[in-house]
């Protein structure tokens, strides 16, 4: 990989696969430091259970799926109470919306197809799509991962949808240290950029700061001296919407390694 990112320091900001994120980053000649700004993941089964039970009791008008991870632990759960062709069948019978490709190959290989698709990957791309629809008074069943998605959710509000929403997966908070540190490697310039992996690492470090009452340096600090990378669209989404207009990702597949060789390209460019 040689030293596409020699004397740089990037803040790894994601728990999962840290070491061979740090490993990458060395082999392209960078330094790692491992700051999670994103708690455990889990799986809220005795939730999950109640509200696959309403869905498949009373199928929604609409459905909408952000993850291809989530649909598929929802049918995994389904599979363990036996209700599997249930929910298939509660699917079969709404309309169905998909975020991103793993979303839409998750409904494919169960001989499932989205009647709308986002354009771009993106919540707003979703929206879009959904736009040419008459979604007042209708029932829709929000899929999301493990935290809200605002955007859409306000927008559902606004077009006058009943949702229900149905998170397979909880996120429990970083520890405050961890942010703590995060936070002041990004504002004193102790890295030269920032690796996220996910929307609620964002979120978490963007709270974060406007606890503390800065939040607008954070924001400087990524216009300035400090790059904030994103593994994906819907990651840099999440930058955007805290005010982050310079994100660094990759336009193809949303790989962490894509990513990193995305921002030594931004930084060998930047430094010719």
């Amino acid at each position: 990989m040689g030293n596409r990112l020699a004397g740089k320091t990037i803040a790894l900001t994601g728990p999962r696969k840290a070491e061979d994120m740090v490993k990458i980053v060395g082999k392209m000649g960078g330094a790692a430091l491992v700051r999670p700004a994103q708690g455990t993941v889990f799986l809220d089964d005795e939730k999950v259970r109640g509200d696959l039970a309403d869905w498949i009791g009373s199928p929604p008008d609409w459905t909408i799926l952000t993850t291809g991870m989530g649909l598929d632990a929802l049918f995994a759960v389904s599979a363990e109470m036996g209700a599997e062709e249930d929910f298939l069948d509660a699917l079969r019978r709404s309309s169905l919306a998909a975020r991103g490709y793993k979303t839409v190959n998750a409904l494919r290989k169960r001989g499932l197809e989205a009647l709308v698709r986002d354009d771009d990957g993106s919540t707003s791309g979703l929206i879009r799509g959904l736009a040419e629809y008459p979604l007042r008074d209708a029932e829709v069943v929000l899929q999301l991962h493990g935290d809200p998605a605002p955007k859409l959710e306000a927008w559902l509000a606004e077009q006058g949808a009943k949702v229900r929403k149905v998170l397979p997966y909880r996120h429990t908070p970083p520890e405050p240290e961890q942010l703590e540190r995060l936070l002041g490697d990004i504002l004193t310039g102790a890295v030269d950029a920032a690796a996220f992996t996910s929307a609620p690492q964002i979120r978490n470090l963007a709270e974060y700061a406007r606890r503390q009452g800065k939040l607008e340096a954070l924001i400087a600090a990524f216009e300035g001296p400090v790059v904030a990378a994103a593994v994906g669209k819907l990651t840099a989404q999440a930058l955007r919407e805290e005010g982050i207009a310079r994100v660094v990702y990759p336009s193809g597949d949303e790989r962490m390694g894509s990513m990193l060789v995305e921002l030594a390209r931004y930084f060998q460019t930047q430094d010719a």
